[in-house]
């Protein structure tokens, strides 16, 4: 007879229980969070993809950053919420106008 309540193994990846784990997905999530709002708050103003790489500082790894950062525009500008023009990168309209109701 098994014993299952007391067995070691779990459903959970290593880790889960732990606030401080996070998937791919979810840190992208974040940045992208993070890249949105930092680009919303300036607007009307426009931001070069180096201003915002020194705002939003990522992380210490100069290359690990700017991965995050690209990517984080690469998926907004995919998701129809960025442009990026040359090094500028602002908002489209859509998420201009969202943003707007979103504070009401």
């Amino acid at each position: 007879m098994a014993q299952e309540g007391m067995l070691p193994m779990r459903n959970k990846p290593s880790g889960a229980d732990d606030e401080c784990a996070t998937t791919t997905a979810g840190m992208d999530d974040r940045d992208q969070a993070a890249v949105l709002r930092e680009v919303l708050f300036i607007y009307p103003e426009v931001l070069t993809l180096d201003e915002l790489a020194r705002q939003l500082a990522f992380g210490s790894d100069a290359f690990a950053q700017h991965d995050r950062l690209d990517r984080a525009v690469r998926d907004l500008t995919g998701s129809g919420l960025l442009h990026q023009v040359g090094p500028l990168v602002l908002p489209t309209r859509t998420a201009v106008v969202f943003n707007r109701l979103a504070e009401l």
